[in-house]
């Protein structure tokens, strides 16, 4: 089929799945109390609802803003090498491809502060249930991440096609936002991201810094060595490092974006440290004065070091690691 002359018509995923979203919350709330577990799970009726309206000023703001980034691939399209059409196997591919897309964009957006500004909110619930996965971005857009999508556009993949598959990878990433499912059969676990390492993902745990950031498949991270296994001897505890302690959904949407024009906006800096405040990552600062990811992981092992080199962990800590740089690019 030549989709050079139309759009396709697809429906959005997303939408069709509210229902499952809403049965799933309270079949897991059911469960939990069932078990005498939520004390576990760590349920909070002020939490659960300020990533109830995360979710709804995404939904909003999508319909606002998504219309922008929409336009600037479908006027690539015209641009493209093939024209790949509707095959089913053309979904597959944008559907695999995509999921791929979404690892780096997912891994950058723990590594350039400009995403994380934008990404941090998803992790700012202390707690970890189903509705967390509603807690998501107001501000994707002016990150411009869209662009990772511009190469499977111009390999013929129609931006409708991508969006269409990618609902389908939103909706697989909510059941894995929970505590109520242990762990998967092995050969599961080996292909698929579970709720067990996604657990990883949203932990502040040294060793779980910056690991898991798989959508649907858990490959990619094996692939590219961001792979870490949950233990049961060090379980996950939610959050960010430095947690925001409120429920207000306009300053957990938005207290990043502020902190860090803050931070670059400081007197005396040069232009690079203002640069670095903007995309270096997390943790970055030009005096040395906070920690990144790297340090946490540093100070846990000088802390243990019969923990040096256990996945997620440094395999040694000389006397210089974990040291910095004050200036990017020194």
């Amino acid at each position: 089929m030549d989709l050079g002359q139309i759009i396709p018509q697809l429906p959005d995923v997303t939408q069709y799945a509210i229902p499952f979203f809403i049965i799933a919350m309270l079949a897991e709330l059911a469960w939990l109390k069932l078990t005498h577990a939520t004390d576990k799970a760590g349920f909070e009726t002020r939490d659960t609802l300020t990533s109830l309206l995360m979710g709804t000023g995404n939904v909003v703001t999508g319909m606002i803003f998504g219309v922008v980034s929409y336009s600037v691939l479908l006027s690539l399209w015209q641009f493209r090498l093939f024209d790949l059409g509707l095959h089913w196997w053309v979904f597959l591919a944008a559907f695999l491809l995509d999921d791929l897309r979404y690892y780096w964009y997912h891994r950058i957006a723990h590594r350039v502060r400009w995403v994380w500004a934008e990404h941090v909110n998803h992790h700012s619930s202390q707690h970890y249930n189903l509705s967390t996965a509603l807690r998501q971005s107001w501000t994707g857009l002016f990150t411009g991440m869209f662009i990772l999508q511009t190469p499977l556009v111009l390999l013929g993949l129609h931006p409708a096609v991508i969006a269409f598959t990618f609902g389908f990878n939103l909706v697989y990433q909510f059941w894995i936002h929970t505590e109520a499912i242990g762990k998967m059969p092995r050969w599961f676990e080996f292909v698929f991201n579970t709720p067990s390492h996604h657990r990883v993902h949203h932990a502040t745990n040294p060793r779980y810094l910056d690991a898991n950031y798989a959508g649907v498949l858990i490959i990619w991270d094996r692939m590219f060595g961001t792979f870490v296994e949950e233990l049961e001897e060090d379980m996950p505890r939610y959050g960010i490092v430095k947690n925001i302690g409120t429920f207000n959904p306009f300053k957990v949407a938005f207290h990043e974006w502020i902190s860090m024009f803050r931070d670059a906006s400081q007197q005396g800096l040069t232009i690079g440290q203002r640069l670095g405040y903007l995309f270096m990552p997390p943790g970055w600062s030009h005096d040395g004065s906070r920690k990144r990811s790297e340090e946490l992981k540093v100070d846990f092992v000088r802390r243990h070091p019969d923990q040096a080199g256990m996945p997620g962990l440094p395999v040694a800590v000389g006397p210089d690691e974990g040291k910095r740089s004050l200036v990017p690019g020194e």
